[in-house]
């Protein structure tokens, strides 16, 4: 190797080696730098201080003092408005129709007999005329034939002649008059018929009622049986509610002593604010929605347009809440749902320390938990969500003066 070249190799040497050296004492100047500001952090860095540490030691709580009484839940559901009574009025007759209540649109509201629409009477009334003719002349037909009878007898009379009974009636006639009597009555019975279908051209309300739809209009051409218009009864409407099989002994059904559930209506979306209407309990449809699994109770509305009342209509096919009063709940503590914590346990103040407590919750309506064992009367539930939850956790209940005070305000948000 020449000269040069080991000189060249050398100098290569040299300025790798210096390179890697630089490297090295950028990545210690780093590592110094941050370790010194570690130290400079930590000498500057605030310390806590224990302020007023004796009066902070138990914790500051709001608490209720329960009763064990009789109480009756509130049990809320949803339901769907439903007619009590719903008909499709059909035409007993055929015919033109001629006249036309204007209460008789959809939306309207009739009462029972009330005419509804009239078919053209001409076809029954000429009916009517002849049936009454042909009824006049059986009706002669019988007195000439009395007459006749009337006669015979005077003449058996003069004879005084013998005979038996058999030949008494024919000679008295009897066979005659029995038919002629016969055809008088059927003749009287087409009369009534005649009658009764000129009355049937005159369709009339069965019963109070709101129009829901027609179907025909005035110079419509109906035929027996064909629907005219679909009526519902506005003296009690249905609501079909959805209840939680388990909540169904809570509910009271009618029987021969006592009258079913009272029930509160609401309806915020359709209805003024507050405002509300009064129902009952009728009965349970014993059958499990197949899609639900909830049960099905019958609720019945009277006056479910508030003809009398003035109170807000129900509209058929709306959701509408309800909420039904319970039986009777006996010796039970009632409790906010919010206070019983992670389903049975309840936290209660004794001796100013925090015992958490295994309660027996019999049932759960929409606000309240009703405890049957676990509380007694006069007992001091803890209402106030705590940071520390341990059985003897010093308390100190929140009074009059704590209230006002920025750290008891600090210690109750905690």
């Amino acid at each position: 190797m020449s000269d040069d070249s080991r000189s060249r190799a050398k100098s290569s040497r040299t300025r790798r080696w210096l390179s890697f050296l630089g490297t090295a004492i950028c990545c210690l100047a780093i590592l110094a730098g941050a370790a010194g500001a570690i130290v400079v952090i930590n000498h500057t860095e605030p310390t806590a201080k224990q302020v007023n540490a004796t009066r902070k030691s138990a914790a500051l709580v709001e608490t209720l003092v329960v009763e064990r009484g009789t109480y009756r839940p509130k049990i809320v559901v949803l339901g769907t408005v439903e007619p009590a009574r719903e008909i499709v009025l059909g035409s007993r007759v055929g015919g033109q129709v001629i006249e036309m209540s204007p209460n008789f649109v959809p939306g309207g509201m009739v009462e029972k007999g009330e005419l509804l629409l009239r078919i053209d009477p001409a076809d029954f009334e000429n009916e009517l005329s002849i049936r009454k003719s042909e009824l006049e002349q059986k009706e002669a037909s019988l007195k000439i034939e009395e007459g006749r009878q009337s006669l015979a007898k005077k003449e058996l009379e003069l004879l005084e002649a013998t005979i038996d009974d058999t030949n008494r009636a024919l000679v008295l006639r009897a066979p005659q008059i029995a038919s002629i009597l016969a055809e008088v009555n059927a003749a009287e019975a087409a009369v009534e018929r005649a009658k009764l279908t000129l009355d049937r051209s005159n369709i009339v309300a069965p019963f109070d009622a709101l129009i829901m739809s027609r179907s025909v209009n005035v110079g419509s051409q109906v035929s027996p049986g064909d629907d005219l218009a679909q009526l519902v009864g506005d003296r009690e409407y249905w609501i079909m509610a959805a209840v939680p099989v388990r909540s169904l002994r809570w509910v009271q059904f009618p029987d021969s002593d006592t009258e079913g559930s009272n029930v509160i209506l609401r309806n915020p979306d359709a209805w003024p604010p507050g405002a509300e209407r009064h129902a009952v309990v009728s009965r349970m449809i014993g059958m499990v929605d197949e899609r639900t699994r909830l049960a099905r109770v019958l609720i019945t509305v009277a006056d479910p347009l508030g003809k009398t009342t003035h109170s807000p209509p129900l509209i058929l096919g709306s959701l509408i809440e309800a909420e039904m009063e319970g039986r009777a709940i006996e010796d039970v503590v009632r409790l906010n749902r919010d206070y019983v914590r992670n389903q049975d346990t309840v936290w209660v103040m004794q001796d100013g320390k925090l015992q958490i407590r295994e309660v027996t919750v019999d049932f759960r309506d929409a606000d309240h938990a009703y405890i049957s064992k676990g509380l007694a009367s006069g007992e001091e539930v803890v209402i106030t969500t705590l940071a520390t939850v341990a059985d003897g956790v010093g308390l100190r209940r929140i009074e009059g003066d704590d209230l006002g005070d920025e750290d008891a305000a600090e210690e109750v948000a905690e």
